[in-house]
Formats: structure tokens, C-alpha cells, sequence
């Protein structure tokens, strides 16, 4: 399904980008001072890929982030932005934005609190996208993915801005952990391992194709345990960080890593296809999150899930119901707002 594993492909990326031509990309960072969006940026900032970084945020800590970045000996030049009437001016003629903003959940918040405020600010980006970057590709990592990316497409619909092409649910942690998950598991170079993640980016709407892994022979007690780790990988990191944080450092690469196959593609390159979380007909789902093949302009196409097994489609046919109400839920916040 993949032309090479993505760990594989992305490590290999991460070394070409010293010997391919540039893309002298113009990129934002909304949510720059968080615990994601720091250590995104730096990334960034190391990628010749990138001409321009803009650090946004709320948090007036943020000119500090921009002034340390800019300390560092790479081509990029660093801007900072904070504070909500700086966002226009950040995202103004990008051509990448990523998107980490957002608040987690605090003891005594419900979950809906939670939805609404990072619904809000998801909103917010679009319409700030809308009128300052109408053609730059939209990386959603936001929680929920599932959400959110149905919350900014239905934004730009009501501006006019809309290009489902170029708006993208990060799924790319998924496929990271499955393949290092897979190769502890099966004892294998985890260069080797090549395990399609599919669905959406929330508990059992994540759905590893275990069945689909060359050279790997897994018991049913093994494919369970390593499906159920997969989906609720998070809770690991919160457990691991005793409640004082979540997976900050591994979403911040594989963030980086997909903004960088994305500025790849649309710098030319043939061939780069990831699990991503798009607009999409492959399911009765309008969203959902399958192997895409990147080009210039963003999505160039979307494949699909292929023949699964018996365990896997159950799981399948489990997270459709989830996933619709997912996507139903982030529809409606923005027609009754």
C-alpha cells in the first residue's frame, strides 16, 4: 500500500532535505509556545525546507519562543506573533500552516467543555486562514482530529475558501507508534515496518491493518494486545507523565514529519503517500483517514483500505458509528454558531 515504510521514507526525508531543491516555504506554527508547538517549531526551523517560520500564539511568552529559535544557525527566518490580533498578520501568505492550538482537558472539564473551546479556536484559524492564506495547505493536529477537521472545512465553506485538497487531520503519531509497536513485537528494523493506519485519531476509531504488514505472523492474543496499545497509545504518555502532560514530544515529530512529506510533494517530488485524515469517498464517511498520495497541490489520491480480516473488520464496522458522530458533532458546532 505504501512505496516504502513511512518511518523508513520519513527518516530518509529527514536526510534528503540537505540535497533537495528547496522549497523556500513560507510556514505558520498556531500554538507555537505550547508543549507541542515548541518543540514543532524547532523542527521546522532545522528543515531546509522552510524560508520563514511564523510563532503564533496567545501566550506572551511567545516572542521569547521566536527570539530563541532565531538563535539557531539555519536558514530560516523567525517571526513572532502574539496575542489574538496578531494572528491575521502570522498566518498573511503562508504557505503551510500547522495547527497544534488548543487547550487539554483540566480536572472538572467536561468533555464538551473541552469540544467548545478548542472548537472556537479552531474556527477562529480558519477564518483567519481564509483571509490572509486561502491556497496554504491547513495541517490539523487540534484535538479532536475527528472533529476539528470537519470544524475547519465547514468554516472555509461559509467563507468561500474551502480546498479539500489542501486540509489535512495529522494522523501521522498513529502510524509512528504502530510501527515501532509492530517492530518490538516482531523483532524487526523498525526502518522495515510498513503498518497502514486507518479511520480517524481518536481511541478505537485509530484502525492498524496488521494483516497488511509484510513478513509478520502475529497471534490473536498479540494482534489485540498490539491493536488496543495502537489505539489508546496516548493514555501511555499521560500515565507515564503521572497526569502533568501528554504526548507532546512524539505529535511534535510526527507533525514535522507530515508538514515536511506535504512541502515534498509540493515541491515536486513523485511518490510520497501517508495516512492522513481527508475529506474522502472511500467510506460513507465524508472524513476519514486512509493512505493518500501527495502531490503539488496537496491531494492527488486517495486509496483505500484494502482487503482487511476478520478481526480487522469487525473493528472496522466498530468505529464507523463513533467516527460519524465525531464528524456530525464538529458539522453542527459551526451551523449553530
Amino acid at each position: 500500500m505504501f512505496r516504502r515504510s513511512l518511518t523508513s521514507s520519513l527518516r530518509l526525508a529527514s536526510r534528503a532535505l540537505h540535497t533537495s531543491r528547496p522549497a523556500n516555504a513560507r510556514c505558520a506554527v498556531v500554538g507555537a509556545a505550547g508543549g507541542i508547538g515548541q518543540p514543532l517549531s524547532l523542527l521546522l526551523k532545522e528543515s531546509p525546507l522552510v524560508s520563514h517560520l511564523n510563532v503564533f500564539d496567545l501566550a506572551p511568552v511567545t516572542p521569547g519562543v521566536g527570539a530563541d529559535l532565531s538563535h539557531i544557525n539555519t536558514k530560516a527566518q523567525v517571526s513572532s506573533f502574539a496575542g489574538a490580533d496578531q494572528l491575521g498578520p502570522a498566518l498573511k501568505d503562508c504557505d503551510l500552516v500547522i495547527v497544534p492550538a488548543g487547550v487539554p482537558r483540566k480536572p472538572g472539564m467536561t468533555r464538551d467543555d473541552l469540544f467548545n473551546i478548542n472548537a472556537s479556536i479552531v474556527a477562529g484559524i480558519a477564518e483567519a486562514a481564509a483571509a490572509n492564506c486561502p491556497n496554504a495547505f491547513l495541517l490539523i493536529i487540534s484535538n479532536p482530529v475527528n472533529s476539528t477537521v470537519p470544524i475547519m472545512a465547514e468554516t472555509l465553506k461559509k467563507l468561500g475558501a474551502y480546498n479539500p485538497k489542501k486540509l489535512f487531520g495529522v494522523t501521522t503519531l498513529d502510524v509512528t507508534r504502530a510501527n515501532t509497536f509492530v517492530a518490538e513485537n516482531q523483532g524487526l528494523d523498525v526502518d522495515g515496518v510498513n503498518v497502514p493506519v486507518v479511520g480517524g485519531h481518536a481511541g478505537i476509531t485509530i484502525l492498524p491493518l496488521l494483516s497488511q504488514v509484510p513478513n509478520t505472523s502475529f497471534s490473536q492474543e498479540d494482534k489485540e494486545k498490539l491493536t488496543h496499545r495502537i489505539m489508546f497509545g496516548g493514555d501511555e504518555v499521560v500515565q507515564a507523565k503521572d497526569g502533568a502532560g501528554s504526548a507532546t514530544l512524539s505529535m511534535a515529530y510526527a507533525g514535522a514529519q507530515f508538514a515536511f512529506q506535504v512541502l515534498r510533494a509540493a515541491n515536486g517530488e513523485k511518490g510520497i503517500t501517508e495516512c492522513t485524515y481527508v475529506e474522502s469517498d472511500i467510506t460513507e464517511l465524508p472524513f476519514f483517514s486512509s493512505p493518500v498520495t501527495l502531490g503539488v497541490d496537496g491531494v492527488e489520491e486517495i486509496h483505500g483500505v484494502g482487503e482487511l480480516d476478520a478481526f480487522e473488520q469487525q473493528k472496522f464496522e466498530e468505529m464507523i458509528p463513533d467516527l460519524r458522530a465525531h464528524i456530525e458533532k464538529g458539522v453542527a458546532y459551526v451551523q449553530n454558531n
